[in-house]
């Protein structure tokens, strides 16, 4: 009220000090209805500027939060790739004659570590039992991923696109049951060696994924593989 009345004094004072300015009354009430409310929204205004002010400081907070978090990501991500290489490292020495005969390639890409092998040295054509310089290669294989520990490491047979036929067909009637056995028993021989079979799992893909073609009996020979992929656990 106190305040009211100064207003209204005021704009009668401002009225008043002009020579020869006539103001009515219905003038000079809205001038101070005016005063009034022009001082009721300044009053908002730095009301919202204190609101949009801890506002602003809640997202700082929170970017800085996130920028934390993507730093610490980052710095596992790097740790992860920087185990990996490692792991392809320890392989390459392993199977230095393996990979020099032609027989086992070893490829690393984005955190994830293939080990292929033609089926030649692991298995007899139409077979699925490991045959023994087989299981000097998978030793060897073994004594590198059996210190992995926070890989998933997944065994992917593969076949020609030869039909299985003859007597096979009884044991195996088509690739997916031969590329499928041959992944089981190369999974299961690893787990014997001392590799953790929680780590382990076997895939069976058969003709359907080639990485040369059938049409010749080098690409053939190059499609019938066992491949051992290091992939990051889910």
């Amino acid at each position: 009220m106190i305040k009211k009345c100064w207003l209204l004094a005021l704009a009668g004072m401002l009225a008043l000090s002009v020579p020869g300015c006539m103001v009515t009354e219905s003038t000079y009430l809205k001038k101070v209805e005016e005063a009034g409310s022009l001082e009721q929204g300044l009053a908002t205004c730095k009301e919202e500027v204190v609101r949009l002010g801890k506002q602003n400081e809640e997202l700082s907070k929170k970017v800085q939060d996130q920028q934390g978090q993507i730093g610490q990501l980052e710095k596992s991500r790097e740790e992860k790739v920087q185990e990996v290489s490692k792991t392809y490292s320890q392989m390459i020495e392993k199977m230095k004659s393996e990979i020099e005969d032609g027989q086992v390639t070893i490829t690393e890409l984005q955190g994830r570590l293939t080990v292929n092998m033609v089926d030649a040295i692991l298995f007899d054509s139409g077979r699925a039992d490991i045959k023994p310089e087989g299981r000097v290669i998978l030793q060897k294989v073994a004594e590198v991923i059996g210190q992995v520990e926070d890989k998933a490491i997944r065994v992917e047979g593969h076949t020609d696109n030869v039909k299985v036929g003859g007597a096979l067909t009884r044991a195996f009637p088509s690739n997916w049951e031969l590329s499928a056995a041959r992944a089981i028993n190369v999974a299961r021989y690893l787990q014997r060696l001392g590799v953790d079979p929680a780590l382990l799992s076997a895939a069976a893909y058969g003709e359907y994924r080639p990485v040369s073609e059938n049409e010749t009996l080098e690409g053939r020979a190059k499609n019938r593989r066992i491949e051992i992929v290091l992939v990051p656990r889910d």
